[in-house]
């Protein structure tokens, strides 16, 4: 299906901003969008807002008595400003080096079509569930003593930054793939082609008629990339060694090693004053690019490589992703199957009892793949309500507090979870809000990282419908939830369910603050496996590899389930 502009002697630039001010001045849309609002506010502001409050409260009020002399105290610290430093810089880099490496990969995704695509494109998103430890054990691999390159070369990259900002790649590469390319594949070829005919060279009709009109989608991958960059720790734990330090890194020394509370409270409030300028700034650019576009039916665009140049560039992408994304995750798989007498499924046997092992665990750790999969299910539910609704809203551009609420969104993504965690334990512990015992705890945690996601994912692509074709349905007589039935849904379909993926994908593999709130004997996989790496031992090891591939399989078969259930129409099977 194609959406073209209506044809009238009217659609001049004049009328289009006439238009948009009637739309501002409309009180029926701003009653509507505030409705959309009061459900993702509600959420945010009891299941973020009030335990992060909480808990930056603990830190600093004691006896009665706010401790603000700690703030000029901590934030003018030497240390502290390294730190931040090296947070923004290493998160700026990582960003620019993943864009680099993935836009390719989103092209090749949006317009080409080969066998095994939509099982790649679930391969490149498991990064995302793995935990951390897990992944840095697997770099340390590659590239630590003793690891590939040292063998091949002589090289070592740990303790560097190069380590951490290629594992940083490594676990962002599907936030520009998957949120770019959703956009890319439903941009209608033909006017890049309209554009050459009239003169223009290849890379300049892509310059001036493709680019603009991914700005949007480019932007809202860069924020994702950053906030998660600049809240990076497991990462930089393992892989940076004592040399280097993120926020995220500091605040968990402070909070749960050295138990310096008003020091972390600040840190996090330091935090949180650095994402907010990050997030303004995202708003301030993305806002003067987007445009109404010409969306078409994904089917349509994506087709065989023609020529040397297009065979050569898929064959560069999947090479980037076979050595990026592919060599890590088979390390994974080796360390799972290399036992102590030789290749086997030794560690994968030994996961049947590891419930009787010393009382590490509750129930046998393949319990926690149904744990997962549940908690991950019910969280992408509440994720996809939530962001939905707060997609919906933000889909008209408005004012400063529409501009503020999206804001809101993004903030879980730039704060700690070890502030999020131990805010839950501390303010959702008395009625009505008494959660700690019950299992919802979980998947509302998750749901706070999957919903910005969400709403990232599918606002390029409402925001890109021309907003003649929502007001020529009203004029027909159809009510705002019929125009959104009618017009928006079909086309923000596969957005929702790149927004689908990548909810289940981080609520599966969320680690950071489920590991605080996780009942013992309801836990998660990744809980599970940093239970294996925190024991001793040969035995304890090679089960936690088993159990990160175990995950890492789930994690795939649930991505191409989805991926074939949004492309059967398709052909791309």
């Amino acid at each position: 299906m194609v959406l073209t502009r209506p044809v009238g002697t009217r659609s001049t630039e004049t009328t289009e901003k006439k238009g948009a001010g009637s739309r501002r001045r409309d009180p029926r849309g701003a009653a509507l969008r505030l409705a959309l609002m009061a459900v993702p506010l509600a959420f945010f502001g009891i299941f973020f807002a009030y335990p992060v409050a909480a808990i930056v409260a603990r830190g600093l009020r004691a006896d009665g008595h706010w401790q603000f002399g700690r703030i000029p105290e901590v934030v003018s610290d030497p240390a502290v400003l390294d730190i931040l430093w090296f947070t923004g810089w290493q998160a700026a880099a990582s960003t620019t080096l993943t864009l680099a490496i993935a836009l390719p990969g989103a092209y090749v995704f949006a317009r080409f079509a080969f066998p095994g695509k939509g099982l790649l494109r679930a391969v490149v998103t498991v990064p995302f569930v793995l935990p951390t430890v897990v992944v840095g054990s697997a770099f340390l691999a590659l590239l630590g003593r003793g690891g590939l390159l040292d063998e091949l070369w002589g090289v070592r990259l740990d303790t560097s930054v190069w380590a951490i900002l290629l594992a940083h790649v490594f676990f962002n590469y599907a936030v520009v793939v998957r949120t770019v390319g959703g956009l890319w594949a439903q941009l209608d070829p033909r006017q890049e082609e309209a554009a050459r005919m009239l003169g223009a060279s290849r890379l300049g009709a892509w310059r001036r008629v493709t680019l603009p009109a991914l700005a949007p989608a480019v932007a809202a991958a860069a924020l994702m990339v950053f906030l998660f960059t600049f809240t990076s720790f497991g990462v930089v734990q393992i892989l940076g060694g004592p040399r280097y330090a993120t926020l995220e890194v500091a605040i968990y020394r402070e909070t749960a090693q050295l138990l310096d509370l008003p020091t972390a409270a600040v840190l996090t409030l330091v935090q949180f004053a650095a994402v907010g300028g990050v997030l303004a700034l995202h708003a301030w650019t993305v806002r003067r690019r987007e445009s109404a576009l010409r969306l078409v039916d994904p089917a349509r665009t994506a087709r065989r490589p023609q020529g040397p140049a297009q065979w050569t560039l898929l064959g560069s992408v999947l090479a980037v992703a076979a050595l990026l994304i592919v060599t890590p995750l088979a390390v994974l798989v080796e360390r799972s199957l290399n036992g102590p007498d030789g290749y086997g499924f030794t560690y994968y046997r030994a996961l049947q009892s590891a419930a009787d092992s010393g009382g590490t665990f509750f129930v046998a750790p393949l319990e926690a793949v149904g744990n997962s999969l549940r908690y991950a299910v019910v969280a992408t539910v509440i994720a996809l309500v939530v962001g939905g609704l707060a997609a919906a809203a933000l889909t008209r551009r408005a004012g400063r507090l529409v501009r503020g609420f999206d804001a809101l969104l993004m903030l879980p993504l730039g704060t700690s979870a070890v502030t999020v965690g131990f805010g839950f334990l501390i303010a959702l512990d008395e009625p009505p809000l008494d959660l700690r015992a019950s299992w919802i705890l979980v998947p509302l945690a998750q749901a706070l990282v999957g919903v910005p996601f969400v709403v990232r994912t599918m606002l390029p692509v409402l925001r890109a419908v021309d907003h003649r074709l929502r007001e020529a349905a009203a004029v027909l007589g159809a009510s705002p939830l019929r125009v959104w039935r009618e017009v928006d849904l079909p086309l923000v379909g596969r957005a929702l369910a790149v927004a689908a993926g990548f909810a289940f994908a981080v609520s599966l593999g969320e680690f950071g603050a489920t590991v605080f709130i996780a009942r013992p004997d309801h836990p998660t996989l990744p809980v599970a496996v940093a239970r294996f790496l925190g024991r001793a031992g040969e035995l304890s090891y090679g089960q936690a590899m088993a159990l990160s591939t175990i995950l890492m399989l789930v994690c795939a078969a649930s991505l191409v389930a989805l991926e074939r259930i949004r492309t059967d129409r398709s052909g791309e099977f």
